[in-house]
């Protein structure tokens, strides 16, 4: 039997459980929710589907029977899975940065400001935008004061 086709379903999270993974075989037989899990060593591996039993164990309901059949499932699965992640892009973060007040320059919308109101008001009256530069640059004087 070939591994005809893989379907991977990441999972969003902080949880253990990374994707859920469809195997098909041969284009006729198919496994469902094969799962990758990341294990406590951080080191990720595969889960077979299960079922609870009356005892409270989990017996795998379909799996490999050689070591060399699960060893070319995992390295199909993990392949897939890589790619999915390296095509996926890095999530944003939850919070973006908020830029400090020390940061933060002042000065340009200021001169902007000044340089706008004064355009505006010489043209209309020189007398009004020389007294605006003044109080302007008597308010700059008072708060480099403090």
């Amino acid at each position: 039997m070939e591994i005809t086709d893989i379907r991977i379903r990441k999972r969003d999270g902080d949880g253990r459980l990374k994707a859920i993974v469809s195997v098909t075989f041969d284009n006729e037989f198919v496994i469902h929710d094969v799962k990758i899990i990341e294990g406590n060593n951080g080191k990720d591996f595969i889960a077979m589907p299960s079922r609870k039993t009356t005892d409270g164990e989990y017996k795998d309901i379909a799996h490999p029977i050689h070591a060399e059949a699960r060893e070319k499932l995992e390295r199909f699965i993990f392949e897939k899975y890589a790619e999915i992640k390296a095509a996926s892009p890095a999530p944003a973060p939850v919070y973006a940065e908020t830029p400090s007040y020390e940061d933060a320059d002042p000065a340009p919308e200021i001169e902007a400001d000044a340089e706008m109101g004064a355009e505006t008001d010489a043209a209309a009256e020189p007398e009004l935008a020389a007294e605006a530069t003044d109080e302007a640059t008597d308010e700059v004087k008072e708060a480099d004061e403090y």
